[in-house]
């Protein structure tokens, strides 16, 4: 057992803000402890701080983690990490897999939270693949039709690339990490082979296919289940349209990079999610302290790039602001870290 997996299980006692929070277990059938610590955790914070994360590709390792500490003296509460599409030795590199879930255990045991998330390829074909031509790529209607049906060519190559990444959460498992999962995300939009599929047999299908094969198939119970959808804006559509279901979903999300955290935005996802945490799953930049205050329901926000980055002198203050803010939890604050320094830093290309 990890040293944050001991401390989650023994020594949290997280304050109490809705009826309820001790009671919060995630949708998955007998969740691993972890996985239920974590989310009482998210739900007593909810409505008062909101967890600081950072996303790290695979091919650069932890080291945004490094450069986050470097703008604002402190590291980040959450881990991000993609297990990556594209040909060994890139920016995606799938040959990075196990050293991502090495890391993620790594870093778990320092007492971060991990999120992780898998830009997926067409079951069409084999990895690596061209993020345009694969993931931003298209299904037919009847290869989507074939995706859905048992027994069909691409849904058996379907459930084999699947297979691959639960061989990777399994070890998360078996490490006692749990991990916020952010699968098949931005639906909403058109840009992935799985955005935009509508009806009961489009993508609320493909996302309980998804949960029966990890959860039933693989018994994959670390796993906390999170809808990510995309801020709202001109031919997205609303966040209700392809909600699976509360009983396959823990948290709801919405990525922003355009609409500068609007409160429609907020009240819908809200409105969808009811008592369940809601989060920010990826940024394009920090939230503002006054956003955070105004709009204090969002449980973390992951920025996707590097730590103020394209802003300048400009963007290192705002992201310095936030983590200095009374709302933000890093690293340092999270109530089970015992850990000083995190270890040194490093990339994962070797």
């Amino acid at each position: 057992m990890t040293v944050f997996a001991f401390c989650l299980t023994f020594c949290l006692s997280p304050p109490k803000l809705f009826a309820g929070d001790e009671d919060a277990m995630p949708v998955t059938p007998n969740p691993s402890p972890e996985a239920v610590k974590l989310l009482q955790y998210l739900c007593s914070i909810s409505g008062k701080q909101t967890l600081a994360g950072q996303h790290c590709v695979p091919l650069v390792g932890s080291t945004r983690l490094a450069g986050v500490q470097k703008a604002t003296t402190r590291y980040p509460a959450l881990f991000g990490q993609d297990f990556g599409f594209s040909e060994p030795g890139t920016w995606d590199g799938i040959n990075y897999r196990q050293q991502i879930v090495d890391e993620a255990i790594r870093r778990n045991s320092e007492g971060f939270i991990i999120t992780l998330m898998w830009h997926a390829v067409r079951p069409i074909e084999e990895e690596p693949v061209d993020f345009r031509q694969s993931v931003q790529g298209e299904l037919t209607d009847e290869q989507w039709h074939d995706l859905i049906t048992p027994g069909t060519s691409v849904n058996e190559h379907w459930k084999s690339q699947v297979d691959v990444i639960a061989f990777f959460l399994k070890q998360l498992r078996n490490a006692g990490v749990p991990v916020l999962w952010r699968p098949y995300h931005e639906m909403n939009g058109d840009w992935f082979w799985w955005g935009k599929k509508e009806g009961e047999d489009g993508y609320k299908k493909l996302y309980r296919m998804l949960y029966d094969r990890l959860v039933n198939f693989h018994g994959l119970n670390n796993l906390i289940w999170v809808y990510d959808c995309n801020e709202v804006r001109e031919n997205i559509d609303p966040y209700d349209k392809y909600f699976p279901g509360q009983d396959v979903v823990d948290i709801f999300a919405t990525d922003v990079y355009r609409n500068g955290f609007s409160r429609t935005d907020y009240d819908q996802l809200l409105a969808l999610a009811g008592d369940k945490p809601i989060a920010l799953g990826e940024v394009g930049a920090v939230p503002p302290p006054d956003t955070l205050r105004a709009q204090p329901r969002w449980t973390w926000f992951m920025v996707w790039g590097e730590p103020g980055a394209g802003a300048g002198f400009q963007g290192y203050m705002a992201i310095r602001a936030v983590y200095e803010s009374d709302e933000v939890v890093t690293l340092d604050k999270l109530p089970w870290v015992t850990v000083k320094k995190p270890t040194v830093h490093y990339p994962i290309l070797r």
